[in-house]
Formats: structure tokens, C-alpha cells, sequence
């Protein structure tokens, strides 16, 4: 028995409306890096918050891993503000000091993705869940976006599913899983 997967809608007004999911780093500590990483993990990305982290950066001494991490975060804070250049130049430079933080290649995927480059994204995606994350249904949805944008309904169908078990909470997969018919052939 097969089962068929269908989406009712086109990606392109999916990523419009929904955006990519960003996964922020954690940096422990009393600091401005550690600042700049609760900031991320709240879905801050004001001006204030981004100067926080570069502040950080220019003047906190740190370990290179938590470096990566503020440079991670901030390329979220970025990403979130539609700066995905200057997102993508913080999270090339997080996997330049430190190349096995699941986090970079996690959001590097999803800027891909909002910028149509559906299979660099997944390929980007599937490096980061392989290294391991601390928030990996944002992963999956993320990949789910990037087989829709790549016309596999099935695929995106199955990440939409493995975000929405492994965040039960969390409406955004479910509300895409809204758009599909399954049906067994």
C-alpha cells in the first residue's frame, strides 16, 4: 500500500507567510554574550539587541565556541530582521571558528530557503541534524518547507509530522499538516 501526499498549496506563499524557523544558541554566562543569547532565544532581533551581541563580540574575551555561539545569534537576530546577507556573512563565520554547532548550519539552511535555494537549504539542514541541535522540530520544519519548495509533498508532509512530535505545543507545523490529504493507494 503507498500512501500519497498532496499539499494544498505553493510554497512560495508559504515561506511569505510563515517564515523559516530560527534556532538561537545557548552561551551560559553572566556577560553580554550570554545577553545576546537570551535575546535570540526570545525572538528579539531590535537594534538594541543586535549591538548587544556585536558589543560582545568586540569586547567580551570568550572561548572560540561561544564566539561561534554570539556569532550565531546574531546572524539569527539578523536573519529575523530580513538581513540575510549579513546573516549569512555572522553564520560563515560561526562554522569558520567552530564547524560542529548544528545551530549555524541549521539557520544558514533556512535563510537558503526563504531565498528559493531550496536544496542548498537541505542540505544545510540535514548537516546540522546530523551534528545535533538543541531544538531539532525547528529543523524539521524548516526541512518540510525546503522539500515543499523542492515539489516532494511526501517528504514535507513526514517533517511537518516529526516537528509536531517532537513539539507538540508548538502551532506552526500543525497548522501546515492543515494543507494536506493523505490518502492510501
Amino acid at each position: 500500500m503507498k500512501i500519497w501526499v498532496a499539499a494544498a498549496s505553493a510554497i512560495a506563499a508559504l515561506v511569505l507567510t510563515t517564515g523559516a524557523a530560527q534556532a538561537a544558541t545557548t552561551v551560559i554566562g553572566t556577560g553580554l554574550a550570554a545577553e545576546c543569547s537570551n535575546a535570540a532565544q526570545r525572538g528579539r532581533s531590535d537594534r538594541t539587541s543586535v549591538q548587544v551581541c556585536d558589543e560582545a563580540l568586540a569586547d567580551e574575551v570568550m572561548t572560540v565556541r561561544d564566539r561561534a555561539k554570539t556569532l550565531i545569534n546574531r546572524g539569527v537576530m539578523k536573519m529575523r530582521r530580513g538581513e540575510y546577507d549579513d546573516a549569512l556573512v555572522d553564520l560563515n563565520s560561526s562554522t569558520a571558528l567552530q564547524d560542529d554547532i548544528g545551530e549555524a548550519y541549521i539557520n544558514r539552511g533556512a535563510i537558503l530557503i526563504a531565498l528559493r535555494r531550496y536544496r542548498e537549504g537541505l542540505e544545510q539542514i540535514n548537516k546540522g541534524l546530523e551534528l545535533g541541535i538543541e531544538e531539532p522540530a525547528k529543523a524539521y520544519y524548516n526541512r518540510a518547507l525546503a522539500y515543499e519548495g523542492l515539489e516532494d509533498a511526501r517528504a514535507a508532509y513526514l517533517d511537518y509530522q516529526q516537528a509536531v512530535t517532537l513539539e507538540p505545543d508548538w502551532a506552526l507545523p500543525q497548522q501546515q499538516l492543515l494543507r494536506f490529504t493523505v490518502t492510501r493507494r
